[in-house]
């Protein structure tokens, strides 16, 4: 069985088939991530060739099968993330955070919410928002959809919810200093750094507005998810590598920027 219907989603990913066509992978606010079947787009006429690229959402007409490869007929209301696609700095941090989704989430796995927060964080980082900080927000948000999400809401042995915490990989979430004798091998992590992936567990992406992280921190953040991510997860995206790669040639271009100043 088959329907025609339209759907709202977010280009994850295209890849050519054959000659002339491509599969197309939607993350799609009605049935989740699903693969489409799109044929002729070479044809400079195909109207649905701007609402295929990445970084693109759009709502599309679409050919819904049960099972297998789904088909896209049409597309309308296509909106780029145009700075994403043009900058190669918030390229690099959009291609991890949609390659993050896809290798968390199951195919069919409709979740509207998870979807809202996607376009939202895409659309922050297409208007110039700090792209690091939403990197790691999604990190942290992902860590439940790969079903290792820790204890963040407080101390799991007191419960306290408050004050300085560091991570167990023991007991799987937060000690206060109290506890911190339960784990002589827990992470000796900054507790600024404890703080924000707390923070970013949990915030919404219509208050980022509010957060300012410093170099050194979002240094500390990162060691804290990176261990997180290695230890949980498994898993080490290309693109990840390549924003690590990415960091070293800002370093080497912030002289330059400055001699023209």
């Amino acid at each position: 069985m088959s329907q025609l219907e339209e759907v709202h989603g977010i280009v994850l990913s295209v890849r050519k088939h054959r000659e002339r066509d491509f599969l197309v992978k939607l993350f799609t606010r009605e049935y989740g991530k699903l693969m489409f079947f799109v044929r002729g787009t070479k044809n400079p006429n195909n109207k649905l060739k701007p609402a295929i690229q990445p970084f693109t959402q759009a709502t599309y007409i679409a050919d819904i099968r049960d099972t297998g490869l789904s088909f896209l007929r049409d597309s309308k209301l296509v909106s780029p993330f145009s700075a994403i696609q043009q900058d190669i700095f918030k390229n690099a941090y959009g291609t991890y955070v949609l390659q993050l989704a896809d290798a968390a989430l199951e195919d069919r796995q409709m979740d509207p919410g998870l979807f809202a927060q996607l376009v939202l964080g895409l659309e922050a980082i297409d208007e110039g928002l700090d792209a690091e900080v939403i990197m790691n927000i999604f990190e942290m948000r992902f860590l439940r959809y790969f079903g290792v999400m820790p204890e963040l809401r407080g101390c799991v042995i007191c419960g306290v919810t408050e004050g300085a915490f560091d991570y167990s990989s023991l007991h799987h979430g937060l000690l206060c200093p109290k506890h911190y004798y339960e784990d002589e091998r827990r992470y000796h992590a900054s507790p600024k750094a404890i703080h924000f992936i707390r923070l970013f567990s949990v915030i919404s992406f219509d208050k980022i507005n509010s957060i300012s992280v410093k170099d050194e921190t979002k240094k500390e953040i990162r060691a804290v998810i990176d261990q997180l991510y290695d230890e949980l997860v498994g898993i080490r995206l290309k693109s990840r590598k390549f924003i690590d790669s990415m960091k070293e040639w800002e370093n080497l271009m912030k002289p330059q920027e400055d001699a023209t100043d």
